[in-house]
């Protein structure tokens, strides 16, 4: 059985897209997915076999000196102050340049513990060291990165050895058009590392008629749909008991990242014009202070209510519980705009209408009769959508109806098939060497283009 080696710059624990694929793949090759350990999550193991042929290693994320020091910080400086000690009055015995120098060192050392910011790229250089060191061992036949930040390890595994092995680039995301990117130094990157892809995946045509346009070329597609499943199948868990809410209360869920971008603070600045329902935000991430403080005060703030996030194997559960379900994305940025978000086929895959922007790839979808595509920056249109299925219960259960017919066009059970003769495909290529295609590089793409 030949061998495949993945990587994702996560903890594998919820992200389903990375999940489909390994088990999908495991049925024909032996996949070791490579991801990154959570230290502040006892229950992620360092080691994990998902079946037979599909096992997770996850690298160490922080240097021993830091994971000390974030485990018992009290306990740690008392500690590194004892020792410091004993050995500053036995250097300064001996020489008192010496330890004026390790003095600096160790100053040094503490204010980059202290200050995140400082460590941020030595810690991530460590991450990517040690998903080298455990791919390279590997001597897969093909690697796998997902997303630009692992794509260096892909490289450099597939690339950087006497037999050069075949390597998949997996864009999740467009790399060069997201909030928080410096789009025009990732666009020299990415242009750069592209010459060593064997091939190159993304979410869906209208990214790939965006990549052709950035580097010439266009690239397969692999859309992230939701594995396929009977939602009455899935474990019954009482979200409104879990929330303390009447069994009779309609439940506007979002699920997914606490993210920038996604409309998140609008849906809490809707519910005072919504007339019924409590909105549900199941997730986590980096506005999730800010949501809360805003839920706080507004006047609705009784029906805004927030979940932990879950694992994705236990999300459906969850999910079906929904009168709707919210995907109300922000024209922020050109991924935004071309996403065709998970979520929104978890939510037909529970037989949950959606409320949605009508950005091309989600519209097309949710105007097949699973719900309603809006002007998503307009809080006005998200209240006057939410109550029309409100006050239309009869056209959300046609909605709800209709799910069950949707589905069956957009599940994972037929996009793998896609995957697998991407694999077939890269296989039944007789070069061995290392794949440098430069033909589609030209001059004028180094200069930064609009997205």
């Amino acid at each position: 059985m030949k061998k495949v080696t993945m990587f994702v710059w996560n903890h594998f624990t919820n992200d389903a897209r990375v999940n489909r694929e390994c088990t999908s793949l495991s049925d024909r090759y032996d996949v070791h997915l490579i991801a990154i350990d959570d230290p502040k999550d006892d229950r992620v193991q360092r080691e994990e076999q998902i079946n037979n042929n599909f096992k997770v290693s996850r690298v160490k994320r922080y240097p021993f000196i830091i994971e000390c020091y974030q485990h018992d910080k009290k306990s740690f400086m008392v500690k590194v102050g004892t020792v410091s000690t004993i050995i500053s009055v036995g250097l300064f015995y001996f020489n008192w340049m010496l330890l004026i120098y390790l003095a600096s060192l160790m100053l040094m050392l503490l204010a980059g513990i202290k200050f995140g910011k400082l460590t941020k790229y030595f810690v991530n250089s460590i991450i990517i060291s040690r998903m080298i060191f455990k791919g390279y061992k590997d001597h897969a036949d093909i690697y796998h990165s997902n997303d630009i930040n692992t794509l260096p390890q892909g490289i450099i595994c597939s690339k950087f050895r006497l037999k050069p092995k075949k390597l998949i680039y997996d864009s999740h995301e467009v790399q060069t058009s997201r909030t928080g990117y410096n789009e025009k130094l990732i666009k020299v990157i990415e242009k750069v590392l592209l010459c060593f892809v064997d091939e190159m995946m993304v979410e869906n045509h209208t990214r790939a008629k965006h990549n052709e346009k950035l580097y010439g070329f266009y690239p397969k597609t692999l859309y992230n749909y939701s594995e396929k499943f009977e939602i009455e199948e899935k474990k019954d868990i009482d979200l409104h008991q879990l929330l303390k809410i009447d069994k009779n209360e309609k439940i506007l869920l979002y699920q997914g990242g606490l993210q920038a971008g996604r409309g998140l603070e609008l849906l809490i600045e809707a519910m005072p014009k919504i007339k019924e329902g409590t909105l549900v935000f199941l997730g986590n991430g980096k506005l999730e202070k800010k949501l809360k403080s805003l839920a706080e005060n507004s006047p609705a703030k009784e029906r805004i209510k927030f979940v932990n996030k879950v694992h994705f194997t236990e999300l459906p559960s969850y999910t079906k519980n929904a009168y709707l379900g919210f995907q109300v994305l922000q024209n922020v940025c050109f991924n935004h705009y071309s996403a065709s978000s998970n979520k929104l086929f978890e939510y037909i895959m529970a037989h949950v209408p959606v409320i949605s922007c009508n950005f091309p790839e989600i519209k097309n979808v949710v105007e097949q009769g699973v719900g309603i595509a809006i002007d998503s920056h307009d809080v006005d249109s998200i209240a006057d959508a939410t109550n029309y299925l409100i006050e239309h219960p009869e056209i959300r259960t046609l909605y709800s109806e209709n799910c069950k017919m949707v589905k069956l066009k957009y599940n994972w059970d037929i996009e793998q098939k896609k995957l697998m003769q991407y694999y077939e495909n890269l296989e039944n290529e007789t070069s061995t060497h290392m794949h440098l295609n430069f033909d589609h590089i030209k001059g004028e793409d180094f200069i930064y283009a609009e997205s």
